[in-house]
Formats: structure tokens, C-alpha cells, sequence
């Protein structure tokens, strides 16, 4: 994979086996489609999000639950090849959840079904230690809430070792008050909602339409906080820095009583599967380097806000190749990536960068 960037990043969370297949429209109900081109690879949100630090030139190891047989060697190979590695903590019998994929070829919008870490064997949570090795050279931890006991624990040893922890919240998960406790940096998903009961949680009275009050019409006709809702909410539970991306528009932030908006670069889409994954993963590779160079992700408005910059252009990259990892083969696009890595870092063009 050529020189690495600044320190490595570890991941814990979820990883899958994707099968996806483009098709001209989503079918019906009992309607048969014929596919114009089938990918089957390792995905899910954690797994993603290694591939990317590793094409970025960042090392990236990812702790998850696989499993063995077939289906679970298939996945380990592919991220192997994809330059991850993978500490596999699933039990005895255990084998890897399997995302059915469909993208429509005109919009590059996409379906999915899975049973994410919950449906399949052996994939319940069970009682283990986490490699005291896995710690090697690490500058951050990204977790996606996804094998939640797996990431309590990796993000309070995170915090043990002065190690910062980012938070990939696509969705709220029973018990994720307990991780978020943990966490430095939180980006979360525009459905993304801390429940009523929860610490932190409920609506904030306030104008609608204004941040810190009101919602705001949501994916198929609900509703989601507004900003001040949603990432107040987020930062009572524990984190300095929250921030809520919305697909293609806006990424809102927050670090303390600062706010801020970054835009997402508009290209033409031809798959959005993966963009958030390509996020958090760009982001945590972003942090992960700039802890090296100065020893601190950074913590000030201005600084969450180039990092997002800089990580929404990856994603959107992404959106303008097929599949979650396409925009990894247009070498010129990765080299002019990580050159930029390469100079937040402070080195020559053509250093070697450690670990």
C-alpha cells in the first residue's frame, strides 16, 4: 500500500459480507428484475471506513465479530487484499451477517437489508478480552456502535491511554449512552436522535426553525431534531465535538457553544453506497495525522471544521465511482490524497511516514 500517514487507526465495529447488484428501479412486490452487475465483498460501516484509512495511507486495524467458514474467509481475504488488519473476536460457530444490497443505476441511491451483528450465529455478545497488542502504535479509535460491548470496552481503554475516540452514529442503539461517554468526537446521521429517558435526550423548547428548538421533516414524511436537538443532546452525553451530516447537504458542528456548517462538494452521483462510511473513515485518518504532527486532534471550531472539509470531499469522491471502495482505484485521486495527508502532517512529498 506505499508509505504510511501519522499514527494508526483502530476500529471496532461491525463488519459484513455485501452482496450487491445494480439494477435500473427497486422491484415491487412479487416482481422479478435482472441485474446489470453483481459485487460481493466485505462492507458494513466499520469495515468501510478501515478500507478507507488504509487507501488513504493510513494504517487501520479493525476489531470486530466475523466468524469462520466460507462466507467468513471470504470477508477477511477481501480486507486483507484491502490492506486492513483484522483482530477477529467472534465465537466459536459464528458466522459474518450478509447485507443484501440493491443500487439503482440512474440516482446511485441505495437499498440495503441486513441483520447487521444481531441475527446471525454466534454473533451475541460474549464475554472477551481485547488484545493488549491491538494497541500498537495507535493514534485513534473510531467506533460505530455496532458490537457494543466490544466498543465500551476498546473506547474506555481508548480513553485509559489518552488515545481520542471517534463515533460513527448512524443510528441510536439501546445502550449507546455508555459509549458516547467515551467518546471525543461524534458524528452522527441526519436520523440520528438521543430517545426521551435517555440523559441528554428529549426535544429542546425553542422556535421552530431555529437551532436549539423545533423539528424539522425527515426521510419519508417523520421528523428528526433540529440541530440544536440533535447534537446538544449528543454533547450532554459526553462528547466535545458533534457533528450531523445530511447526505449531500450541509454537515452541521458543534464544539461547545460554537456552531458551524460545512458543504458537502456536489458531483455527479454514481453510487452513494459507503459516502458515510468514506466519512468517518477520511475523518479518522484526518485526526489520526493530525494527533502525530502535534500530538491532539484538533478540539477548535475552525479545525473540526477543515477536518469534516476535507473528509466531505473524500466521501463525495466516492459518490462519483461505483461501489463503496471505486474511488480507491483512480490512483491520481488517492496520490493527490494522501500528498495532502502527507503535508497536514508537516513531511516532504516523498517522506516515509511511520508506523
Amino acid at each position: 500500500m506505499g508509505e504510511r500517514a501519522g499514527g494508526r487507526v483502530l476500529v471496532c465495529g461491525l463488519a459484513t459480507l455485501d452482496v450487491v447488484q445494480t439494477v435500473e428501479r427497486v422491484p415491487t412486490a412479487n416482481e422479478k428484475v435482472v441485474a446489470a452487475g453483481l459485487a460481493v465483498a466485505a462492507g458494513g460501516p466499520a469495515a468501510n471506513a478501515a478500507v478507507t484509512c488504509a487507501a488513504l495511507g493510513v494504517s487501520a486495524r479493525l476489531v470486530t465479530r466475523i466468524g469462520g467458514g466460507a462466507l467468513g474467509g471470504v470477508v477477511r481475504e477481501d480486507l486483507a487484499r484491502a490492506g486492513v488488519e483484522v483482530v477477529d473476536l467472534a465465537a466459536p460457530g459464528a458466522s459474518p451477517p450478509v447485507s443484501t444490497v440493491l443500487v439503482t443505476r440512474a440516482t446511485g441511491e441505495r437499498a440495503v437489508v441486513s441483520v447487521n451483528a444481531t441475527g446471525v450465529a454466534g454473533s451475541a455478545p460474549h464475554p472477551v478480552e481485547v488484545p493488549a497488542e491491538v494497541w500498537d502504535g495507535v493514534g485513534l479509535v473510531l467506533v460505530d456502535g455496532h458490537h457494543l460491548d466490544l466498543g465500551v470496552e476498546v473506547a474506555a481503554e481508548a480513553r485509559r491511554r489518552g488515545v481520542p475516540v471517534l463515533l460513527d452514529g448512524g443510528s441510536w442503539k439501546p445502550g449507546l449512552e455508555a459509549l458516547l461517554a467515551r467518546v471525543d468526537v461524534a458524528v452522527v446521521s441526519a436520523d440520528f436522535a438521543v430517545p426521551d429517558g435517555v440523559a441528554g435526550g428529549g426535544d429542546v423548547t425553542g422556535p421552530d426553525g431555529v437551532a436549539g428548538g423545533g423539528d424539522v421533516t425527515g426521510p419519508g414524511g417523520g421528523t428528526r431534531p433540529a440541530l440544536g436537538d440533535a447534537l446538544d443532546a449528543v454533547l450532554r452525553l459526553g462528547p466535545s465535538v458533534g457533528a450531523r451530516s445530511a447526505g449531500g447537504g450541509p454537515i452541521d458542528v458543534a464544539v461547545g457553544d460554537g456552531r458551524a456548517s460545512v458543504r458537502v462538494p456536489a458531483v455527479p452521483v454514481v453510487d452513494t453506497l459507503g459516502a458515510g462510511d468514506v466519512l468517518h473513515g477520511a475523518l479518522a485518518a484526518w485526526l489520526a495525522t493530525r494527533r502525530s504532527a502535534d500530538g491532539a486532534p484538533g478540539g477548535q471550531l475552525d479545525e473540526v471544521v477543515t477536518a469534516l472539509a476535507w473528509a466531505a470531499g473524500v466521501a463525495s469522491a466516492s459518490c462519483a465511482a461505483a461501489g463503496a471502495r471505486g474511488w480507491a482505484a483512480d490512483d491520481g485521486l488517492v496520490q493527490r490524497l494522501r500528498t495532502e495527508l502527507r503535508a497536514e502532517l508537516g513531511a516532504e512529498p516523498g517522506a516515509e511516514l511511520g508506523a
